[in-house]
């Protein structure tokens, strides 16, 4: 008889169907830390999005944007994107998380932005897309402010994609600096619902890997 996951060490997998249900419902999974062997399902009685309409970087950004030092890609490294959002003191991306997300990812309901500079990945981050919604899950930098830099490709991803809902899971005054705001529970269910119908593409068929800064 052949051993399951567990048996063989590996992580636990959250099944794909289970993933995109509970994303279409409003619950997104968390582990407790880095190691756990377990999680658990969440959602937020305030809700945090960012209006695609209302989204702004600060002046330092632009410019860092205009020099353009910098690479972007899409989904070229997305496991190591997820590796380096995990790799701090306190995290909810455990080995489940990432194997699990890795799994949308292949079947393109999971992507990332990533910055290089030299050949290093000095910032990036990842959500999940699922119709016209695209749910955030976390961003990371190796140097400053690149994670605000990936943050604004993706937002022109979004743009460019037709996506009508930004979900930010929580309202934090980090992202508040970005648009974020706090709506309720009923709101963002029917902001939801309402994004679910439309059909968006964070990867457009005719786009490649990567993207040349653009300039204000």
């Amino acid at each position: 008889m052949a051993m399951d996951e567990e048996q063989q060490g590996r992580p636990k997998i959250i099944p794909v169907d289970r993933l995109l249900e509970g994303y279409m419902t409003g619950i997104f999974p968390m582990s407790r830390s880095r190691y756990s062997n377990d999680y658990d399902w969440y959602t937020a009685k305030r809700r945090g999005i960012i209006p695609i309409d209302q989204f702004h970087i600060s002046k330092n950004v632009k410019r860092l944007i205009r020099q353009g030092r910098f690479e972007v890609h899409y989904n070229s490294h997305f496991k190591k994107v997820m590796e380096a959002c995990a790799d701090r003191s306190s995290t909810w991306i455990s080995d489940v998380i990432i194997e699990s997300y890795v799994r949308l990812h292949e079947l393109d309901f999971a992507h990332s932005v990533e910055i290089w500079k030299h050949n290093n990945l000095v910032g990036g981050l990842y959500g999940v897309a699922i119709g016209g919604a695209y749910f955030g899950e976390s961003m990371f930098h190796n140097e400053t402010d690149m994670d605000k830099i990936a943050l604004y490709f993706c937002h022109k991803r979004l743009i460019e994609g037709g996506f009508t809902l930004w979900d930010t899971q929580f309202y934090t005054d980090h992202l508040s600096q970005f648009g974020c705001v706090e709506i309720s529970s009923d709101e963002y269910k029917r902001r939801l619902h309402t994004a679910l119908k439309v059909k968006a593409h964070f990867i457009h068929p005719d786009h490649d890997h990567g993207s040349r800064p653009a300039l204000f």
